[in-house]
């Protein structure tokens, strides 16, 4: 039997050929690796590039928001009073919606508003305003009074009561802290805050660090 040679009938080979033909050129059931690569390729993009657009547009609103005019917000005392009870003088932030930005003092023991001019929003008059837009996609951020901190219920982001956002894992995904808008303090202590004239938040830094404040209850994750 080794020595036989196969015989192969002409027209077999051609119904061979012509099915293997066929079948390459019929159309492939299901999603070719290839394929999945691509449409899973193409969806992460997509979604990159809507929360670039969200969070731009978010941007753009919060500046558009305060309408780039002056809002006469008042003297520490009458902030207190909008305040309905929190500790705005321990330095709480208080919520002002004349100016849609939240009201804190920087340092509580000095107890006054320091007069001058501050464009760039760092605090040096003793108060910071932060815009109440979330630098993330636009949620708005609310003090959490057992900690004192800043919590985005939108994404968990978390900023101290000063909007710096801390560094590392664990306090959301927001890339810097919250934006702050110009401000004056007139000889009278009246703070008026520029809402047309915003300064973007700084860039995270990690806890434990000179420049954010540790939050009074370690990991409180209550208020969202």
């Amino acid at each position: 039997m080794g020595n036989r040679t196969p015989v192969v009938n002409e027209e077999e080979g051609a119904l061979v050929a012509q099915r293997l033909r066929a079948l390459r050129q019929a159309p492939v059931e299901g999603i070719s690796r290839r394929t999945l690569l691509r449409r899973s390729l193409g969806l992460g993009v997509a979604l990159w590039l809507t929360e670039v657009t969200v969070g731009s547009i978010s941007f753009l609103w919060s500046v558009a928001s305060g309408q780039g005019g002056r809002v006469r917000v008042g003297t520490l005392d009458d902030i207190a009073a909008m305040g309905a009870g929190v500790p705005f003088r321990d330095g709480f932030p208080v919520y002002v919606a004349a100016a849609r930005s939240f009201v804190v003092i920087v340092d509580p023991k000095v107890g006054a508003f320091r007069q001058g001019i501050d464009e760039a929003g760092d605090g040096h008059l003793n108060v910071r305003v932060l815009s109440q837009v979330c630098p993330h996609l636009g949620c708005r951020p609310n003090p959490c009074i057992e900690d004192y901190w800043f919590h985005c219920p939108c994404h968990q982001s978390r900023y101290d009561r000063l909007g710096i956002k801390p560094a590392g894992t664990g306090f959301g995904p927001a890339e810097r802290g919250m934006d702050r808008f110009a401000l004056e303090v007139d000889a009278g202590g009246v703070l008026t805050v520029d809402t047309g004239h915003l300064t973007l938040g700084p860039l995270p830094v990690p806890l434990g660090q000179p420049g954010v404040i540790l939050p009074l209850v370690p990991h409180q994750e209550a208020c969202t």
